[in-house]
């Protein structure tokens, strides 16, 4: 190839970091003009195809069709490609008359979720159906896309790409992939839930110096990293957590593999009246009649007698996913369930206290959750459930946890919090140092001086919010208490503090030393400024204060030293002066998110060169007169969102005008996104 010629090359699909480094051996030296384009499904392919000293900005994130664009899509194959401009025509205005009809390709375009290449592959098959069976035969492939692939012949290819990219996944992988069908179409599955319950399951292979949460984790990333499940950052009062979503298309796949391998068994909705051999990993949807048949409970195979919810063999089943919220009849029948691992009722409107004193009998369980549900005691027996690893109990009637807690010594993971009442937390009796297994504890209330020396102790720890309550005469002796203890829980990685009624938590300076490893921080309560050793935090991502009332540089200021800090949320009263001023010597390296609180606040500032990487700003603006300035030094910004009362609307809508006009160039060519948000308070 001589000096003066230049070139494009595509390399399509690329699975692995070996087989990119076979590529590139052969591959020419760079010209200049020259490009070579890699598609690839792996992040860190991805990653590894870039030049060395690139960064993401040489990576093209592929975003789904939008719905306007999958429409067209839609209709462009299902009637152009084999009919004149004036049938076409005529088609298109008959979908569009059929209310129906567009109901139905809206569904069906639900599933297909912007992936192109199922939106073609659908709608090819559906070309070849014309009026009068149309809307039936559209409404039969809507409700069986999952058998419709199996069998005919025009979705085998998306079936076999879909296949595809679970047959590239490793062996232990493949496990926690096909577990992912026990959750409903569509469902939003919290991380953690999802990641103990691999674990629980016994789908995390141990390795040598790893706890199974920290292969669990890599688990999840090396799927995010493959694109088979797509990770949502959700937004909560104090911090952000992160959930999954897999799309429609590949679920159906997994379903498929699922059911096949016995790998799961599932019952409700489309899969109602499925029969079953043996039935080890049970999970009922939403829509199960419990009247109709359901399972077979012998061994006679998936072509066996099938047997009602009522006489259900559940002898050996191992786990038990409910996500009917109204399941009444297998709820009475749990005393049955002797050998369950895992019992997931998380929001089962049925499950009454009678079922808990059934479930504290099932000594073999490994993870529990009952969030969301209506109950209102825990028996103290649930203190002998000695293999148990999570218990949830969130967003219930509970007004407390038995004392006989500290016996579940294998209790890695503890949420407990009332549904109405936030402030009713969990508060540990003496003795809770013997719940060495903890890692994840949420919410506490420490009201005894040994308890908050028994903090100290549980080595594992790494995710706990600690509220004081006030205690006469020994609330000092116990905060004293409890900056030792924090100091000593190395492994700690997030970390809350709070006092009620916003009481001063100036006491964390006498802390000796912070834990390093600290990735998540939660101030509630006033200071006359942060503690002298968060600067010291160079594993920060995400700080999050309340009710602190700092004024001037004291948030930028120290928040500005942390290398890596991604996040920052100032909620209510967080800062309370009347300028907040992002300055040139800030300089935030790696800041991608700031959402403030501004109620008294009169003008947000950024100065060139404070926020470059910063991508969303959430602010809310409580009165009249606020001026938001140099917003367009912000280059990297993509969604500004500006809440406020719905009476002080008009005023927000004029600092909106100002701040699209100083911005319209980047508004027009879609690389910023302005929103209000009304709050009806």
């Amino acid at each position: 190839m001589s000096n003066e010629t230049r070139y494009l090359i595509v390399i399509d699909d690329v699975w692995t970091i070996a087989a990119w480094d076979a590529i590139r051996s052969t591959l020419p030296d760079g010209k200049p003009g020259s490009r070579i384009i890699v598609t690839t499904r792996i992040k860190t392919v991805a990653k590894e195809c870039s030049d060395v000293s690139a960064t993401e900005h040489y990576i093209h994130h592929m975003k789904p069709l939008t719905d306007e664009d999958s429409n067209e899509l839609f209709r462009s194959r299902a009637f152009g490609s084999s009919m004149d401009k004036a049938s076409h025509t005529k088609e298109m205005e008959n979908i569009s008359h059929n209310e129906e009809l567009e109901d139905i390709m809206k569904r069906i375009l639900k599933k297909c979720a912007g992936l192109p290449l199922a939106i073609v592959s659908i709608a090819s098959l559906l070309a070849s159906y014309k009026y009068p069976e149309r809307k039936d035969m559209w409404e039969t492939v809507w409700k069986s896309i999952g058998s419709q692939m199996e069998s005919n012949p025009t979705l085998e290819g998306m079936r076999q790409i879909l296949t595809l990219s679970y047959n590239h996944l490793p062996y232990h992988l493949k496990g926690c992939m096909m577990y992912l069908s026990i959750f409903p179409e569509d469902f939003e599955i919290p991380r953690d839930r999802l990641l103990y319950k691999w674990i629980a399951e016994g789908l995390v292979e141990e390795k040598r110096g790893l706890t199974l949460l920290e292969i669990a984790e890599g688990y999840f990333d090396d799927l995010s990293s493959r694109s088979m499940i797509d990770s949502v950052l959700s937004l909560g009062y104090n911090g952000k957590w992160t959930s999954c979503r897999v799309h429609d298309m590949l679920l159906e796949v997994m379903v498929s593999k699922s059911l096949e391998a016995n790998f799961i068994s599932l019952s409700g909705g489309q899969y109602e009246g499925m029969p079953y051999d043996r039935i080890r990993r049970l999970s009922v949807h939403a829509g199960a009649n419990n009247d109709s048949t359901s399972m077979n409970g012998g061994a006679s195979g998936r072509r066996g007698k099938r047997n009602s919810m009522e006489r259900l063999e559940v002898q050996q089943v191992r786990s038990l996913s409910i996500f009917d919220f109204q399941e009444k009849k297998l709820l009475d029948r749990l005393g049955q369930f002797t050998l369950l691992r895992v019992l997931d009722l998380e929001d089962c409107k049925g499950l009454e206290n009678k079922h808990v004193k059934d479930i504290c009998g099932m000594y073999l369980l490994r993870f529990l959750s009952m969030k969301g549900t209506d109950i209102s005691l825990l028996p103290e027996k649930v203190g002998e459930l000695e293999h148990l690893q999570v218990l949830d109990v969130a967003g219930t009637l509970l007004l407390k946890l038995p004392e006989t807690m500290t016996g579940l010594e294998k209790l890695e993971y503890l949420r407990f919090r009332h549904r109405a009442q936030w402030y009713t937390m969990w508060t540990p009796p003496v003795g809770i140092r013997k719940m060495k297994a903890l890692q994840n504890i949420d919410c506490v209330v420490i009201k005894d001086v040994r308890v908050a020396q028994d903090l100290g102790e549980l080595g594992d720890l790494r995710d706990v919010t600690i509220f004081v309550e006030e205690s006469s005469g020994s609330t000092q002796a116990i905060l004293d208490a409890l900056v030792k203890s924090i100091s000593k829980l190395y492994s700690l990685r997030s970390l809350g503090i709070g006092r009620f009624n916003k009481r001063s938590i100036n006491f964390l300076n006498a802390m000796p030393s912070p834990p390093k490893l600290l990735q998540y921080l939660y101030l509630d309560g006033a200071m006359d400024e942060f503690p002298h050793w968060v600067p010291s935090l160079h594993n920060l991502v995400d700080v999050n204060i309340i009710g602190s009332r700092l004024r001037m540089d004291q948030v930028y200021g120290v928040l500005c030293k942390l290398p890596i800090l991604q996040r920052i949320n100032m909620l209510d009263n967080a800062y309370v002066d009347k300028e907040l001023v992002a300055r040139t010597t800030h300089n935030f390296p790696a800041l991608r998110d700031l959402s403030a609180n501004c109620r008294h606040t009169e003008v947000v500032k950024f100065e060139h060169g404070s926020m470059d990487m910063l991508e969303e700003l959430y602010l809310h603006l409580d009165d009249y007169g606020r001026r938001i300035v140099g917003i367009q030094h912000l280059r990297k910004l993509k969604r500004v969102t500006i809440a406020c009362n719905k009476h002080k609307k008009s005023a927000v809508d004029d600092v909106l005008d100002n701040l699209k006009w100083d911005n319209k160039r980047r508004l027009e060519s879609n690389q910023l996104q302005f929103t209000v948000g009304v709050q009806y308070n």
